[in-house]
């Protein structure tokens, strides 16, 4: 275990093969515009999936992109934030200088909404959330995953390629967007291989019950159980939460994320003490003094960038 105290935050940090690097608070090594990728978008994706919704999405394209040479991908959830220039995240410029100092690989960003139950997807919106968003993200179904891989993904292929392999997609997100960036991962782990989850929901939203108390949908406070109780994913997994997030009918948010850090761990040892073969869980995690916000996690974005593709030689 290593820690890291750095301004008012605490980091406890641990990987089976090399740390996250040290915190820079608020992404301060991070420029607040793009210098050399190009944003696209936003555009429209009306889904087959959840009929009568229609979603928003942006590429952010990185400079030399080459098609005969298609990078990286990295799918965030809740775009309307990831890509706000005056937001925590600021994902499209962490890219950019990432990509820039050759501290990860060609990444292309694809920054997705959630749904919105209209014809067209309201200007008015802003950054605040579309109403079908616990209906895709909270929900245990393979709904989501099934609209992001024949939808969403094809529909940005047709412009820009990607790389196929699972160890070079990540997908990610924050709150009820990291369950389902979680969900995408777990129920496809040969789309992709890693997983970017702060502040992550693992409570009970989705669970919906019959007027006799039966469960007629789970919530994301099962995932420590199945993941106990399934066989490994090859999936490598960034968790990010602060201990004072929410507490409230849903569950605790803190004990929820330490519960999903502790299954991925003993899923681990279990398989080792009887000598499977076969993958393993890669983890990492970072437990901050944070509450339900997207800053902390945009203080060690770049770090987490990092340690995801850090096998990776940039260019490749």
């Amino acid at each position: 275990m290593r820690t890291i105290i750095m301004a008012t935050m605490l980091l406890a940090l641990e990987s089976g093969t090399t740390p996250v690097a040290t915190v820079r608070t608020a992404n301060a090594e991070v420029r607040t515009s793009l210098a050399h990728g190009r944003m696209e978008g936003p555009f429209e994706l009306h889904s087959r999936v959840y009929p009568g919704t229609v979603r928003r999405y942006w590429v952010y394209v990185p400079a030399g992109y080459d098609t005969f040479k298609p990078p990286n991908l990295l799918l965030f959830q809740d775009g309307q934030r990831a890509v706000n220039p005056e937001g925590s995240l600021r994902l499209p410029a962490v890219i950019d200088t990432l990509i820039e100092q050759k501290a990860i690989p060609q990444t292309l960003g694809v920054f997705v909404t959630p749904g919105n139950v209209s014809a067209r997807y309201p200007d008015t919106l802003g950054i605040q959330n579309p109403d079908h968003r616990p209906e895709e993200y909270d929900a245990l179904s393979d709904a989501y995953a099934r609209m992001t891989l024949d939808e969403l993904l094809p529909a940005v292929a047709r412009r820009w390629r990607f790389s196929a392999d699972p160890k070079r997609r990540a997908i990610g997100g924050t709150s009820s967007g990291a369950i389902a960036a979680w969900t995408v991962a777990w129920r496809h782990p040969d789309a992709f291989g890693n997983v970017i989850s702060f502040i992550g929901s693992y409570t009970s939203i989705g669970l919906k019950l019959g007027p006799d108390g039966t469960p007629l949908a789970y919530g994301g406070d099962t995932y420590p159980g199945l993941i106990r109780k399934s066989a490994i994913r090859p999936l490598r997994v960034f968790l990010q939460d602060g201990r004072n997030d929410l507490d409230n009918e849903h569950g605790n948010w803190f004990l929820a994320n330490q519960q999903m850090l502790k299954a991925l761990e003993w899923a681990n040892a279990h398989a080792d003490a009887e000598k499977h073969v076969g993958a393993r869980y890669d983890i990492n995690h970072a437990w901050t003094e944070g509450a339900h916000s997207d800053a902390d996690g945009g203080s060690i974005l770049p770090d987490v960038l990092r340690w995801i593709w850090r096998d990776q030689q940039p260019g490749r």
